[in-house]
Order: structure tokens, then C-alpha cells, then sequence
């Protein structure tokens, strides 16, 4: 039986989602980011559609949100896509759920690709992302820079057979 939902992001999710990103940071495989933002920053940084939190007893174990690929109008419907999973929740299908969700959501929101830039080794990320029909555009090399070494990302990107056809 499932016991949790998925909900629209709500301001007091903050803590929780902040949460959780620590936890992507603190993993040094799902972020270059050091440090969580202010609530101020998240919410600036992310676009107001398409920002999701799977609650379970009160307790946000996951979220997505999507980043604006550019400020031109002609890719107002290309966004990159950021998912995190509580570890603690892992292998309970929150993270298809979300994936799911947040396809669905955002291509009624008007939205005909979804990126997502991901490090090669954080395997169970690039598989969630391939399961819905993301497909590897490129490994950039040594893109950035994490405590003195030099890290691939990968590009991975999804195109809507709904939406921009």
C-alpha cells in the first residue's frame, strides 16, 4: 500500500527539501553546489511551475523543480530538471512517481524538453532518467570543478511527443 503522496511545493516544504538537497551535496554525486541556499535563492533559482514534493507522514522524502534553460522566449518550453530522493527512501518508487508526475505536469505547463546535466557515476539517477525516455546527448568532459577535481556531467534530455511537435 502506498503511503505517501505527491503534492505542489508549498514555502513551509523548505526545510525538508533543503534537507535533502544537503543530502545530494553531502553525497558529492548529484551536485557541484557546497552549500543549501536560502529559501530566497531556491525560489528565485527555480521556475514558479512545475516545483513538487512527495510527502510521506508529513515528511517531504522528495522533490522537483525545473530551472529555466534561458531567459529567450523561443525556449520558454525547455526547462532542466532537478529530482532528489531522500536516501532513506530509496527502492520504494518515489522516484519513477515523481518523474512520472513531474513529465506529465510539465508538459500541460507547455513544456517540450526537459534536461537534466548529471554526473556518469550517479548511475541510479541516469537509469531513472533513461526509464522515462531521457536519452544521453553528451558527457561533457571535466566540466566542473569539485575540491580540486575536475568532474564529468553528463546531458541527458527529453523531448515531448505531445508538446512542440
Amino acid at each position: 500500500m502506498q503511503t505517501w503522496e505527491i503534492r505542489n511545493f508549498e514555502k513551509n516544504n523548505y526545510s525538508d527539501v533543503a534537507r535533502i538537497y544537503q543530502d545530494g551535496i553531502d553525497s558529492r554525486n548529484a551536485t557541484f553546489q557546497k552549500e543549501v541556499p536560502t529559501f530566497e535563492a531556491w525560489d528565485a533559482k527555480y521556475l514558479d511551475a512545475c516545483r513538487f514534493v512527495v510527502v510521506e507522514d508529513g515528511t517531504v522524502i522528495g522533490w522537483s523543480a525545473l530551472l529555466p534553460f534561458s531567459g529567450m522566449p523561443s525556449y520558454r518550453g525547455v526547462a532542466e530538471l532537478s529530482i532528489y530522493i531522500d536516501p532513506s527512501a530509496a527502492g520504494k518508487g518515489i522516484g519513477s512517481a515523481l518523474m512520472g508526475h513531474t513529465i506529465t505536469e510539465s508538459e500541460k505547463a507547455g513544456f517540450w524538453t526537459l534536461q537534466s546535466l548529471i554526473f556518469p557515476e550517479n548511475k541510479a539517477s541516469i537509469a531513472l532518467h533513461k526509464k522515462f525516455g531521457f536519452k544521453t546527448l553528451c558527457v561533457h568532459e571535466k566540466l566542473g570543478e569539485m575540491e580540486g577535481v575536475f568532474r564529468d556531467v553528463a546531458l541527458l534530455e527529453r523531448r515531448s511527443v505531445i508538446v512542440g511537435k
